[in-house]
């Protein structure tokens, strides 16, 4: 029960953190790639944001959020809120760098037909840019669900029982008194099943989206 229980807030926790850094992520590399916001280098700044060791940003999140579940228990530690939010910065970086790549592989003058049609800019985004950019999208899609699915710093210091996520619950089979191996290896099977069935599903995409632009004409 525990298992399934870990397995449904790991699919809860990852899809939602994936879902939010995708979207925003999408939305803030296309305005590198076009508009060239915030200059040359912001996108390399954005990046480095994810080189920063996550160990040490432990204690000022656990600090915030113990202050926010005062104000607001659904806020506080041992909920799945908080881990989509810090999933989901952490994902930000790297889907904002990647994407920014992919749109820039799309020809704007495909954009600018599509605008005197009659769309607007965030309508060519939508209809036009995204599904050209389709493959690069499910490839970072991807791999920011990997991440989230399989991450366990955050997750086993800020859950305890209500959000516990899969790689803690694996690694509580583990102990100074004795391990069941059997158990974690199960679980640990379980666990590669959803990741497993979503590169089955996704890999024609994900091999192009993982190519795209390496070859350039």
């Amino acid at each position: 029960e525990k298992g399934f229980l870990a397995l449904r807030n790991s699919l809860t926790i990852a899809g939602g953190a994936t879902l939010i850094s995708v979207l925003i992520g999408s939305v803030a590399a296309y305005s590198l790639a076009r508009f060239q916001t915030g200059g040359r280098h912001l996108g390399f700044w954005l990046l480095s944001q994810r080189m920063m060791p996550p160990i040490v940003l432990v204690v000022p999140l656990f600090l915030i959020l113990r202050e926010a579940g005062k104000l607001n228990p659904r806020l506080g530690l041992d909920q799945q809120i908080p881990l989509i939010l810090i999933y989901a910065v952490f994902n930000l970086p790297y889907v904002i760098w990647t994407m920014r790549s992919y749109f820039r592989g799309v020809p704007v003058e495909i954009e600018e037909s599509a605008m005197m049609d009659g769309n607007t800019r965030l309508g060519a985004l939508f209809r036009v840019t995204l599904p050209l950019a389709l493959p690069g999208l499910v490839a970072t899609t991807t791999f920011a669900f990997i991440f989230a699915w399989t991450e366990f710093l955050f997750a086993v210091v800020f859950t305890r029982t209500n959000a516990v996520t899969i790689p803690v619950v694996i690694s509580g089979f583990t102990g100074g008194q004795g391990s069941n191996w059997g158990r974690a290896c199960a679980l640990s099977m379980v666990a590669t099943l959803p990741v497993f069935i979503l590169v089955l599903l996704l890999q024609r995409h994900l091999v192009r989206g993982l190519t795209l632009g390496a070859v350039r004409g």
